[in-house]
């Protein structure tokens, strides 16, 4: 048996260890009890974008606004990308007219960003939205 990974909460933040072989049993988290790798994006915002950075498992970031255009296309693919990545990538979006101040922090210029965290660290970061197989190339790319 392989050591756990530290993966948080997306809805009370607590850190949970889960076994390698049991991240696609739909794990629960020890105190809230949800869900703790949705096949869903999960929100990000100010308040939980920290503790999110925390874990063993990648993060993937959508900077968007509810007005941009190719934000609102892409948002379908990237809900497409969390149901396939389950497990192997966290998935998480940011409304940045929401978060100015954390979009700030994390030099976005344009939107749709993504932004991918190992380790709580920026590895990779693409501008502009993209069909789903180019998505997953790039992200296969980042050795995802």
């Amino acid at each position: 048996m392989s050591d756990p990974l530290l993966i948080p909460c997306p809805h009370c933040n607590g850190l949970n260890r889960i076994p390698v072989e049991r991240l696609h049993d739909a794990p629960r988290c020890g105190r809230c009890k949800s869900e703790v790798l949705p096949a869903a994006p999960i929100t990000l915002t100010q308040a939980n974008f920290a503790s999110q950075l925390k874990g063993d498992l990648p993060l993937l970031v959508d900077v968007w606004a509810s007005w941009c255009g190719p934000c609102q296309a892409f948002a379908p693919t990237f809900q497409q990308a969390a149901a396939q990545l389950q497990g192997r990538c966290r998935l998480g979006k940011l409304d940045s007219e929401a978060n100015q101040n954390l979009a700030g922090q994390l030099g976005i210029r344009s939107i749709p960003s993504l932004i991918l965290f190992k380790g709580g660290v920026e590895v990779a970061r693409q501008s502009g939205a993209m069909p789903l197989p180019q998505l997953q190339a790039w992200l296969r790319q980042q050795g995802i």
